[in-house]
């Protein structure tokens, strides 16, 4: 490598960068959102099932989420991305990423969302079938409302633990914030100045969710 193609290779942190970071941010902030929003809407759903199917949903539902929980994420990542070519339905590295961060976050959402059902006292919903109501009547307007207040704290962890996780996609080769830090740490040699950049915008992804919490928290503290 000659001098001139040094010098053009190891360069100085530019303001361009940090556009490219931002255009990272969006792809970690696209991945995190469908990962978390469609894991917990199916992990509402498993963990419903959890609280019905009680020692057969845990022998079969529950030994499979537990495999999703206990294996680290990044081994499921790599698994995924290179099992779904061999049978015939290659994925790139965001739809593999995304389908994984999906069962990842519902296995853990899973057992806040079973928690939350199963923190509605039995004498409660006896009353809410006294007073007329169906079983999903029941659940709607008694076991949702009471259940969801109760969780909410342990959901918030959730979420913000798979947001940072998503930088594990990196290994796909997906570029989301991460990768985008390598590549620029690699580039321009400061990689305390990148990491810090980079840092802060994940606090920019994560606080809103915290806060938004907080929030609700507060008001239905208040009701």
């Amino acid at each position: 490598m000659s001098e001139a193609d040094s010098i053009e290779f190891f360069t100085s942190f530019r303001a361009e960068d940090i556009w490219f970071l931002l255009e990272a941010a969006g792809r970690t902030l696209l991945i995190s959102v469908l990962g978390i929003s469609g894991g917990t809407v199916l992990g509402i759903v498993f963990g419903w099932l959890l609280s019905i199917g009680r020692w057969y949903g845990a022998a079969t539902l529950g030994w499979i989420l537990d495999v999703f929980r206990s294996v680290p994420l990044i081994i499921q990542l790599v698994l995924f991305f290179n099992f779904f070519p061999i049978v015939g339905f290659p994925l790139d590295p965001f739809g593999a990423g995304t389908l994984v961060l999906v069962m990842y976050t519902s296995a853990l959402v899973a057992q806040v969302a079973r928690g939350g059902i199963e923190s509605v006292s039995v004498l409660t919903r006896r009353a809410a079938r006294s007073l007329g109501m169906n079983y999903w009547q029941d659940l709607r307007y008694v076991v949702w409302p009471i259940g969801i207040r109760a969780v909410l704290p342990s959901w918030t962890g959730v979420a913000l633990g798979v947001l940072k996780d998503t930088a594990l996609v990196s290994v796909l080769g997906y570029m989301e914030l991460l990768r985008a830090s390598q590549i620029l740490i690699t580039r321009t040699q400061e990689p305390f100045l990148v990491l810090t950049i980079v840092g802060a915008f994940y606090f920019a992804l994560s606080f809103p969710i915290a806060r938004f919490t907080e929030r609700l928290e507060r008001r239905w503290s208040h009701d």
